[in-house]
């Protein structure tokens, strides 16, 4: 069971007890409503409820709020499936209907286009679903060693606080991977580090001989004892789980155990030198990425699938054409438009990823595809224009989107369409304000990509072609 949460603003006076009916969401799930010209975030509410609240967080224009009572319920609000939702941070929308969520993510997308960039996509694209549980590959466990009780909380963090959540299971975590979080916290209380070891990484690939691999890396604060490392081998031979271990920074990330593992255990001729690997595929472009634990990768394999097929729909890649794709991270997009025969160059402002991008050409025999280290931050005209012209441009950014790289298109070297898949609606917004007004762009379609159900977060796609 689910622990009952904090108060998250113990110290906050809170406001009297008011009645509204919800508008909208807004980019964190929260219900929108207006009372007495100030705008209220309530959480927990949805669109077309009326509900009374009670605000903890009362500014001078806008109040953050909790819901009281749901006077009058939506016809969209569900039984959320996971026993610690609404404490668990992890998922704001699981009382939404799931084709709800995704319309309210499309609204958001068209609202930020408008309202931030003064844009509108001449075709909203129909949004992109995928599994809606057991989806997530990738996550951060916090953990902590609670002393007085003698426990050790392994999770998410709570909703509005700094804890722990109090959980035992993860409704979108892939199933194997929930299944451990009761297995670790009995683990970990008994290890002697168990109040030096803040976070557990987990990193999940494709089945190799008919089982997931499952790479767990441990923070440690501390140095392992023998009794330790005896613990963490048993429980990494009883789950089947790869553990490996992070003293310090990035670099310090290595295997524990097994250190050496045979593919199929009982087959003789199998090497016993080797350690299944992360990876994943696209069958569709007869594709294998190779990846390590902390090396980004998208969270939802399956829907990832489905996003590349699209963005290689919109930028419609042709033998011979010379097409960039900054941020290319591992070349999650830059082989699949080199399939397509199209000379690709690949810009990524972190050193390993660009290693692991190249190795994997190499796996995939892909031999016209070059990737290169790059500030793309830091962009110029001069800087690009020197890169020499591109027909096409494929543009996935972090959060903070691609200004400097927007801003840096002259008539010399701006591509005849451009596909921008972004993270964030409204840095995506703010890119389309600059291309559509400044730098002569239509925005043809934009659309939703649901990589991360039942959470906030809005990923998207769209296409612009030069006028």
């Amino acid at each position: 069971m689910a622990r009952r949460s904090r108060n998250r603003n113990a110290s906050s006076q809170l406001g009297e007890i008011k009645q509204a009916q919800i508008e909208s969401l807004d980019q964190e799930g929260r219900g929108v409503t207006h009372v007495d010209g100030k705008t209220i975030f309530v959480d927990g509410a949805l669109p077309g409820e009326t509900v009374t609240f009670q605000s903890h967080q009362i500014k001078p224009s806008y109040e953050v709020a909790t819901v009281v009572q749901i006077l009058k319920q939506s016809n969209q609000r569900v039984m959320p499936k996971c026993p610690h939702f609404g404490i668990c941070g992890g998922c704001k929308l699981q009382h939404l209907d799931f084709a709800a969520q995704v319309a309210a993510k499309q609204r958001l997308l068209e609202s930020d286009l408008w309202h931030i960039g003064k844009v509108k996509a001449q075709n909203m694209l129909p949004p992109l679903y995928g599994p809606t549980w057991g989806y997530r590959h990738k996550a951060r466990l916090s953990v902590k060693y609670v002393a007085k009780k003698q426990r050790v909380l392994v999770g998410f963090i709570e909703k509005g606080t700094s804890f722990v959540a109090d959980m035992n299971s993860c409704e979108v975590l892939v199933p194997e991977v929930s299944r451990l979080i009761e297995p670790l916290q009995h683990l970990i209380l008994q290890l002697s580090i168990k109040d030096k070891l803040p976070q557990i990484e987990l990193a999940v690939g494709e089945k190799i001989a008919n089982r997931l691999v499952i790479v767990l890396i441990f923070r440690i604060l501390d140095a392992l004892d023998m009794q330790d490392e005896v613990l963490l081998k048993a429980f990494a031979d009883e789950y089947k789980v790869q553990v490996w271990t992070q003293a310090k920074g990035p670099e310090t990330i290595k295997p524990f155990h097994p250190q050496f593992l045979k593919l199929i255990e009982d087959d003789e001729s199998a090497p016993a030198n080797t350690l299944p690997q992360l990876q994943y595929s696209l069958p569709e472009f007869g594709l294998t990425y190779p990846f390590k634990p902390n090396e980004f990768t998208q969270v939802n394999p399956q829907i990832n699938q489905v996003m590349i097929r699209r963005a290689m729909q919109l930028l419609a890649p042709q033998a011979n054409e010379r097409i960039a794709d900054f941020f290319c991270g591992i070349g999650n997009f830059s082989l699949p438009i080199a399939r397509s025969g199209a000379k690709v160059l690949g810009l990524e402002g972190l050193a390993n990823l660009v290693e692991r991008a190249q190795q994997s050409a190499e796996l995939n025999a892909i031999d016209h595809v070059k990737f290169a280290v790059a500030d793309l931050f830091k962009m110029t005209t001069e800087a690009l224009t020197g890169l020499g012209y591109f027909d096409k441009w494929l543009v996935d950014p972090p959060r903070d989107g691609a200004f400097e790289l927007i801003k840096s298109l002259d008539v010399t070297n701006s591509p005849q369409c451009i596909v921008y898949v972004s993270c964030n609606p409204a840095t995506l917004a703010r890119d389309a304000g600059v291309l559509v007004n400044e730098k002569g762009y239509l925005l043809k379609a934009a659309g939703v990509i649901n990589m991360f159900p039942h959470t906030a977060h809005v990923e998207s796609i769209a296409l612009f072609e030069r006028c």
